[in-house]
């Protein structure tokens, strides 16, 4: 009879637990509506993300700042929605955009939270947010959007915008995620590592509504944020506006250096935009609009355009002539126009009076004495020798390739070199009379505005130049920019060739850049017209100033302007003038400018 007893007890006690077994395999497994539960009552895992560094210019004023933004994450699995419908009128989103977003969040992880609405403003966020408690799985994720006060400096000071799978595959420090924002374009890409901050994370207890219901161990496992690092750019933004207003309505670039530090005081690339438009929820639809705009906004004309620098070239000829000795103050040439077109002026001219007059003849003849010195009897090898030796002079001078801002997608330019000629017209078979036209600033050469700049700063030096930079401090430190931009490069010319320089460029003033005359301030300058096949010529000239003490180098590209002596020279003395004085005395001057009348 026990023995029944104890089979019946043992029995019972089999059967009990095949029962509790059964239900808690059907609880853990086949329904997991209460690990759900569990899960959402314990601990969500939200990313605190840092704010980006301010920008501001060089005395303070503040060029970039942070707004607040929301993005609605979505945990697919815990998501629970009733009427479609009203979750639609509620969000303002229509039905094909929430069934394509939640496809994508599931397929990218069903655990993990993925951004269903991007970029919710303020104003927005506040009709919202009291109906997040009806629907599980949702919960905001506080961001923050670039705000631009003055609406200038688009192109240097770049966006941001959500980070792409091919980036997100090259970050190897796995510093991002899907939907996070990065630096794009401009001082916004190239400083990204210091602009970005450091991530925090934040633990909450949430309960099955998602209702917050505080910190998780009072915050004891929570790291905080850091906010990015604040830059301090060598814009000066009182001038960046000036130029910005000076070139409304035209196509061109203004770029004016700090002589003696490679520090970019404005960078003017016109057409422009304004900033503000590639923020917040519209970046997608405002970037289609300006890419499309047959003007080019987005096109960063100081450092990507590239045109023949013109008679401008013709000072690097003259010290270039001048340090291989064969050219001297008194080497004298007359003004052959049979040789190449000229303008009147008195002849014939010393090598003075070539700069100042620009005269092209004279720098035919002297280009030839520096490519053909009879180092071989063979005139084809002879002018390829000369041509490469020349080459290597020029390129001291930071032309035919990039200086290495702190911008990305510079362009280098070209000088040409005997390889080109060899490609175009056959090994041996170009001669001086194949490459002449380089002579005055033409044919295979190509500039940008700011290599044009930095020659004005190297005439301004007397034969040297520090990179031309943006950034000048990080936090208020100067010690923290890259160490490339406090390298100095000497061009390789003696420094007393540029006396003689500085003082026809003084004079060119008086002559061809009469517009460029500022009482009171002597300024050192040189006019150019680059030819355009496509059109008018583009109006182009360089300057520094004071000319005995310089604190600003300038180059001005005016498309389709003409005469450099108009557009450009005017465009950049009252750019010189605004910097030095902080004002302008010739309102008629400004008018002509504003206006653009040039031809």
């Amino acid at each position: 009879m026990n023995d029944q007893r104890q089979i019946t007890i043992i029995i019972a006690v089999i059967l009990v637990g095949i029962v509790l077994l059964t239900k808690l395999f059907l609880i853990q497994v086949t329904d997991d509506s209460f690990l759900k539960r569990a899960e959402r009552n314990a601990i969500q895992r939200v990313v605190d993300h840092p704010y980006r560094g301010l920008v501001y210019d060089r005395k303070g004023k503040i060029l970039v700042y942070n707004n607040p933004i929301f993005d609605l994450m979505i945990i697919p699995r815990e998501f629970h929605l009733g009427d479609t419908t009203r979750f639609c009128e509620i969000f303002q989103i229509d039905k094909e955009y929430l069934k394509e977003t939640y496809t994508a969040a599931r397929k990218y992880s069903t655990v993990k939270p993925s951004p269903l609405i991007k970029q919710i403003s303020t104003t927005d966020f506040a009709r919202i947010q009291d109906y997040l408690i009806d629907y599980p799985g949702l919960f905001v994720m506080t961001r923050s959007v670039r705000s631009y006060p003055q609406a200038s400096a688009a192109n240097a000071l770049g966006y941001i915008g959500e980070i792409s799978s091919s980036q997100l595959d090259r970050d190897s420090a796995r510093y991002y995620t899907q939907g996070d924002y990065v630096g794009l374009s401009g001082i916004e890409g190239f400083y990204e590592n210091e602009l970005r901050g450091v991530k925090g994370v934040k633990y909450k207890m949430v309960n099955v509504r998602g209702v917050d219901k505080g910190a998780f161990k009072s915050g004891e496992f929570d790291t905080a944020s850091v906010a990015g690092n604040n830059l301090t750019s060598t814009i000066d933004l009182d001038l960046q506006l000036y130029g910005e207003l000076l070139m409304a309505g035209k196509r061109g670039s203004v770029v004016a250096i700090e002589p003696k530090t490679g520090e970019v005081l404005a960078m003017i690339s016109a057409p422009t935009y304004d900033p503000n438009t590639l923020t917040g929820g519209k970046f997608g639809t405002n970037y289609m609009v300006l890419n499309r705009d047959e003007s080019k906004p987005l096109f960063n004309r100081p450092i990507m355009a590239m045109y023949p620098p013109g008679s401008i070239f013709k000072i690097v000829q003259s010290l270039v002539g001048l340090q291989m000795g064969v050219l001297t103050p008194n080497t004298v040439y007359s003004c052959n126009r049979s040789l190449v077109a000229c303008h009147n002026h008195p002849n014939p001219v010393n090598l003075f009076g070539a700069i100042r007059n620009s005269c092209n003849p004279y720098y035919h003849q002297a280009y030839r004495a520096m490519i053909n010195r009879e180092v071989s009897k063979n005139t084809f090898k002879d002018t390829e020798i000369g041509l490469n030796e020349w080459r290597d002079y020029v390129l001291k001078f930071g032309l035919g390739g990039t200086l290495g801002i702190d911008l990305r997608n510079e362009k280098g330019g070209s000088i040409p070199s005997s390889k080109l000629y060899d490609k175009i017209y056959g090994e041996g078979r170009w001669k001086y009379s194949t490459i002449y036209s380089l002579s005055i600033g033409q044919g295979e050469m190509l500039v940008t505005p700011l290599q044009m700049a930095n020659l004005a700063a190297i005439f301004a030096n007397k034969g040297f130049y520090y990179p031309p930079h943006l950034i000048k401090a990080v936090n208020g430190d100067p010690t923290k920019i890259p160490l490339e931009f406090q390298v100095k490069h000497e061009v390789g010319v003696d420094a007393h060739h540029f006396d003689l320089v500085q003082n026809a460029m003084a004079e060119a003033i008086f002559g061809t850049a009469a517009r460029a005359a500022i009482k009171d301030i002597a300024i050192a300058g040189k006019t150019g017209t680059a030819q355009n096949p496509q059109g008018e010529d583009h109006s182009v000239f360089i300057a520094f100033a004071p000319k005995e003490d310089p604190k600003i180098a300038i180059a001005v590209y005016v498309e389709n302007a003409g005469w450099g002596g108009r557009a450009a020279a005017s465009t950049a003395s009252l750019m010189i003038e605004k910097y030095i004085r902080g004002e302008i005395t010739r309102p008629a001057l400004e008018e002509y400018v504003k206006v653009g009348k040039f031809m």
